[in-house]
């Protein structure tokens, strides 16, 4: 039974959304019927939780758990939240209890030190991710489950699991891997991945991966600022139906990597083919053949709270990636903090998210083994053979939480897709939406299509930290378009150019004080200098995303774009995602990309650039249309100086529009300056930006505020 106060919760909840919108949820039916209209409107309630819902919720459980063991009493989740961030050493405190961490040292106070960058965490803990994750070793239970375009859904037991992340982690220990080497892998969202990465943290050893489908150098432009010791790799794989060979990629990145002992293999476009391509070659198989290691028999590498977990990094669009170090300890608990009290997942609940090992998201599928979720791992096309194929397997495989990138949405749309027209899903709570802005009309989208007992989440996050600033939370209404809430322990904020903290005001996203899960250092950046750069720039010792944003008086959040792709008219800061929003109710527009160019004199040129469907064409009518959909939907600023049609428009391999590496296109500096190509997951769209520069007569390249000049480029 839920506690009285947990009843006040949802009583309050339930109230607050009247209050503070000025009418109660919009009816089931009328959701339907504005979002077929176009009429759904941001800030439009499109669900609120049910008292039961809320009761049964990891975070009121947490709430009552608060109350009970330390006295803490929060009616609301925005009260709760800002004991988190004000209270950090009560906050991050209790969750070690509350998770029950085990370290074999104990911890000496819970924030050493407060300042950022730098903030100490648990000094004196010692303790080991994977252990934490293998905990729930037992007999009889499923682990994980995979598929791919080849396999049916298979299942892996916990023992299979624990006994192969043992006999791996003893065999890396014998090839002379020993604690803070680091250990690569090209590889797909296979179980091989998941067993490598907890055999390489059982021994204290730093992971990083990427996917197949980046090439040679973008591979290398990642690990080898690394110098790693061991390299897992496939020998190919298949995606939408066509095989895809990767020794020839894979021969050019194990020739860039001097610092390579031994190379692990896993035949998996042919598994019949276990031929050594390259020195040191070592064959999964043939690791994993060796005697069984049992629990009692390995030591987990004990290692202190901030010791590196894992190295991810930043997209690289215009210029070397960042390599960003995690900690063991800060990604521990930050990971069971999201996966609980965002996701709400329960133990032996199913988590699928569509996603590569090169995308963070990868690695909270990998954590959710810390709570004993099951991750459902899928290697393949989304849209393969069918359109709807992902939905099949949410069908297939149970899974309770759902996630892809927002244009999946699209795909969707465009396929006419309708699942509950097909399939049931009973057990489907939640779906997030993460890697870019969402609109209000995706969001409704699920409601419409899939059920109407969703809590639909979108969210401010990333890389940066592997996990959420704002976004998700289970017992708070959904507003279209709207990010919840911040997330507990994150003290975000919005400020303006003064550097003041601002309600229903657009501004810079900001983190005013520190989480466990803040990058330790960035590789190989001495001094902190680069780390300073990335995220200390404009407010010393306060961190900025590089986000525009608005937070509301209700605490909800709106990411406006890329503050560095922010466009700038008469002094009037737009975000860019408010021009795609308004752009893609228009039937005839496929996709769209805008930049601001301010050029000499104080003047400047703001293109719109659109990818038609087929069939249509850029009339005259056609552009007056858009002109007037900006105008009407956005703001007379909002309003391009010129519209032209591009055949594609350049994304990253995750899912971002490449709208800087564009705005320095145009400002004349050559693509292989202003663009990492192997980042773009369809590069030869950034050469028509390029020849548009030098061929219009619209603005002077020469004249562009911080371009190169005329002559520059190649």
């Amino acid at each position: 039974m839920a506690s009285t106060a947990v009843r006040r919760t949802c009583v309050s909840l339930m109230l607050g959304v009247r209050r503070r919108s000025g009418k109660g949820a919009l009816g089931w039916q009328s959701i339907v019927a504005r979002v077929s209209t176009g009429m759904i409107k941001e800030g439009d309630l499109l669900w609120t939780p049910s008292p039961e819902r809320v009761a049964d919720s990891n975070l009121a459980h947490l709430m009552r758990w608060l109350e009970q063991h330390r006295g803490k009493k929060f009616d609301t989740y925005i009260d709760l939240w800002r004991w988190s961030v004000t209270d950090q050493e009560g906050f991050w405190g209790a969750l070690w209890d509350y998770f029950d961490i085990r370290a074999s040292v104990p911890y000496e106070r819970v924030l050493g030190r407060s300042t950022m960058p730098g903030a100490e965490w648990f000094p004196g803990a010692r303790l080991n991710f994977a252990e934490h994750a293998l905990r729930h070793e037992r007999p009889g239970t499923t682990a994980l489950f995979h598929l791919s375009e080849r396999e049916p859904l298979t299942g892996m037991s916990w023992e299979e699991l624990g006994n192969a992340v043992r006999v791996l982690a003893t065999q890396l220990r014998l090839l002379g891997v020993v604690p803070g080497d680091r250990v690569a892998a090209y590889l797909p969202n296979i179980p091989h991945a998941i067993i490598a990465m907890l055999a390489t943290t059982a021994i204290g050893a730093i992971w990083t991966s990427v996917g197949p489908d980046f090439g040679s150098r973008g591979v290398l432009d990642r690990f080898a600022q690394l110098g790693p010791k061991i390299l897992f790799c496939i020998d190919g794989y298949q995606f939408g139906g066509k095989p895809f060979d990767r020794r020839p990629d894979l021969d050019q990145i194990i020739a860039g990597l001097d610092s390579l002992e031994h190379v692990v293999l896993v035949p998996y476009l042919d598994r019949k083919d276990h031929r050594p391509f390259a020195r040191h070659t070592v064959f999964w198989d043939e690791l994993l053949a060796a005697r069984p290691v049992p629990k009692e028999e390995f030591r987990f590498e004990q290692v202190p709270f901030q010791h590196p977990l894992w190295i991810l990094f930043s997209s690289g669009t215009t210029g070397l990636p960042k390599a960003i170090v995690h900690s063991q300890g800060g990604i521990l608990l930050e990971q069971l903090k999201a996966i609980s009290f965002q996701m709400d997942l329960k133990p032996r609940q199913r988590m699928f998210f569509y996603t590569s090992t090169g995308w963070m998201m990868w690695n909270f599928i990998a954590s959710s083994l810390l709570k004993d979720v099951t991750p459902v791992l899928y290697d393949g096309n989304l849209v393969y053979p069918q359109p709807d194929a992902l939905w099949r397997m949410y069908q297939e495989t149970g899974a309770a939480v759902i996630g892809a990138n927002p244009g999946y949405v699209a795909l969707l749309k465009k396929a006419g897709v309708v699942p509950k027209q097909k399939y049931s899903l009973p057990q489907l709570r939640t779906v997030m939406l993460a890697g870019s802005p969402c609109t209000p009309e995706d969001m409704a989208w699920f409601y419409e299509n899939v059920k109407a007992e969703l809590c639909v989440q979108n969210g401010s996050g990333g890389t940066d930290i592997c996990s959420g600033f704002i976004g998700g939370t289970p017992i708070l209404p959904v507003y279209a378009g709207e990010m919840q809430a911040p997330l507990l322990g994150v003290a975000t904020a919005v400020f303006n150019e003064k550097g003041e903290s601002v309600l229903d005001e657009i501004g810079e996203m900001v983190i005013t004080r520190p989480i466990p899960s803040m990058p330790v250092f960035l590789w190989g950046d001495k001094d902190f200098q680069k780390y300073k750069e990335s995220y200390f720039d404009m407010f010393p010792g306060i961190w900025r995303q590089g986000d525009f944003m608005l937070i509301n008086k209700r605490y909800g959040g709106f990411v406006l774009g890329r503050s560095d792709a922010t466009l700038n008219r008469h002094g009037i800061r737009i975000g860019t995602s408010e021009i795609y929003r308004a752009l893609a109710l228009l039937p005839e527009v496929e996709d769209s990309l805008i930049v601001n160019l301010d050029i000499t004199g104080g003047r400047f040129f703001m293109p719109l650039f659109v990818k038609l469907h087929a069939g249509c064409e850029l009339a005259e009518e056609l552009k007056e249309k858009i002109r007037r959909q900006l105008k009407t939907h956005c703001s007379p600023r909002h309003v391009p100086d010129a519209i032209l049609v591009v055949p594609d428009i350049p994304y990253t391999l995750s899912g971002k529009r490449m709208e800087v590496p564009v705005r320095r296109i145009l400002a004349g500096v050559p693509v292989a300056k202003a663009a990492n190509r192997d980042t773009s997951r369809n590069p030869a769209s950034l050469d028509w930006f390029h020849e548009y520069a030098f061929r219009q007569t619209e603005y002077p390249v020469g004249q562009v505020v911080g371009g190169p000049g005329v002559g520059t480029a190649v």
